[in-house]
């Protein structure tokens, strides 16, 4: 959103700003045990006024953060939600959870949700495919016992990796395009940081963080008491369809989009744009709940009113996650208004740090200062383009620079980023646990993918 106000305040005085501003949003939620909600909504009125926006601004600027996440997540949420549902009540769970366990073995069933969740996740966005596949993680958490961390986190994780180093993620895409960077090449260099961040950050990590920390199983996309012995259940093969269908219309926009950009196809066709938004990541989801209530339900000898009854019900315990998420993005977006992450990243890029290290800071600073991961690290492109446009790099040193970058962009999620809300409720966790959990694992998921980027940029200098 675009305001006619300049900020007047230093760096100094607006990293402080920040500081407290968090600091007074952990206090609310800890230990004065303020809803989440009720506390991010007043943290940003009084971040808002601290860091000089006009009142005349200030609804505006609330509202434009907080629908800009809600209109990504809560169709997301919604759609998933049902979806999930549908699937957990026809039993097709079950179906699921008894064939990976037959296949991979109990002890291996975290191993084989996350592989799943990496695979699912080239095409899907890090929210959504967290949604479809949550069901699935509850259910196998359910049958096996050990708490929902161990199973939930190397899943969570897979998609948080390939969302933040592999194209065709919006991300990395920008980030390419901006250094001038060749995606082929940064789809196979962020595939060969993003599978080994994942294995040691958030497999290994999740069997360990989940020995010592067994959470009880959310019931919270259940939408009711969970049922054991549905009548009539699907196959496995066919909840497996049903997942993949969402995946393969997504994947067709992301194949028609490139298709469309290199020339291949005429991207002004009616088709084309046709063909695209049903492979939009709600429309696709839309579709989905669409043929699932049909499969899952009335093939299934389910009445219509039964069907809508189960639906309904499967909003309710989303609606507080949708919130507060929302809310997560207000926070997030008074903070990138208020000129913080802009600040910051103009005071590093003045240190005169290694052009790789400098960006990863640029990056971490920008992904701090504001929550999202996307903007830091378009926004981090950005601020480094000038730096490379005047260097001489080689087509694999600017890969690396892209997935530095990256990197940086996933680090230290917490209050100001709706996906460490969307995580937290989802898997009933109060923020102290998320600060323990999520934001460890997202920061050293960062930590060794720029370790493997510099290990990359530097052996290309060498060659070069």
């Amino acid at each position: 959103m675009e305001l006619d106000w300049t900020q007047t305040l230093g760096a100094g005085p607006l990293l402080g700003i920040a500081a407290g501003a968090v600091a007074l949003l952990l206090v609310l939620i800890i230990w004065l045990r303020v809803h989440a909600f009720l506390a991010l909504v007043t943290v940003s009125v009084l971040t808002a006024f601290a860091t000089g926006i006009p009142a005349e601004y200030l609804i505006p600027t609330l509202t434009s953060g907080f629908g800009a996440t809600l209109a990504s997540v809560a169709l997301l949420v919604g759609l998933g939600a049902m979806l999930g549902r549908l699937v957990e009540v026809s039993g097709g769970a079950k179906a699921l959870t008894d064939m990976l366990i037959a296949r991979f073995g109990e002890h291996r069933a975290p191993l084989a949700l996350g592989v799943a969740s990496l695979i699912f996740g080239f095409p899907i966005f890090f929210d959504a495919g967290l949604v479809v596949m949550l069901p699935i993680i509850f259910a196998v958490a359910r049958r096996l016992g050990g708490g929902i961390l161990k199973y939930a986190l190397p899943a969570a994780g897979a998609f948080s990796v390939m969302h933040i180093y592999v194209p065709p993620h919006p991300g990395p895409v920008a980030a390419s395009t901006l250094l001038g960077a060749d995606v082929g090449l940064v789809v196979a260099l962020g595939l060969l940081v993003a599978i080994p961040t994942w294995y040691v950050t958030s497999y290994l990590f999740g069997l360990w963080v989940g020995r010592r920390l067994e959470l009880p199983v959310p019931e919270v996309l259940s939408g009711g008491p969970q049922v054991e012995d549905a009548e009539n259940p699907p196959r496995a093969r066919t909840v497996i369809a049903l997942l993949l269908l969402p995946l393969v219309l997504i994947f067709l926009d992301t194949g028609l989009n490139t298709a469309g950009s290199a020339g291949w196809v005429d991207a002004d066709a009616t088709w084309f744009n046709v063909a695209r938004a049903i492979g939009s990541t709600p429309i696709a989801l839309l579709i989905t709940v669409f043929v699932a209530s049909y499969v899952l339900g009335e093939r299934r000898g389910r009445t219509r009113d039964w069907i809508e009854d189960l639906l309904d019900k499967a909003l309710g315990p989303v609606c507080a996650i949708i919130l507060v998420t929302g809310a997560g993005g207000m926070f997030g977006g008074v903070l990138r208004t208020s000129g913080i992450g802009e600040a910051l990243a103009d005071a590093l890029s003045g240190i005169g740090l290694p052009v790789i290290v400098a960006a990863f800071f640029i990056a971490t600073a920008l992904r701090v200062a504001q929550g999202s991961a996307t903007v830091a690290l378009t926004a981090a492109a950005g601020l480094v383009q000038p730096i490379v446009a005047t260097g001489d790099y080689n087509a694999v040193q600017l890969a690396a620079l892209v997935l530095s970058l990256a990197a940086g962009s996933v680090m230290a999620s917490h209050v100001n980023d709706s996906g460490f809300w969307l995580v937290g409720r989802f898997l009933g966790m109060d923020v102290k646990t998320t600060l323990k959990t999520w934001t460890v694992m997202e920061t050293t998921i960062g930590l060794m993918g720029f370790g493997l980027a510099s290990a990359i940029y530097a052996i290309a200098s060498a060659a070069s």
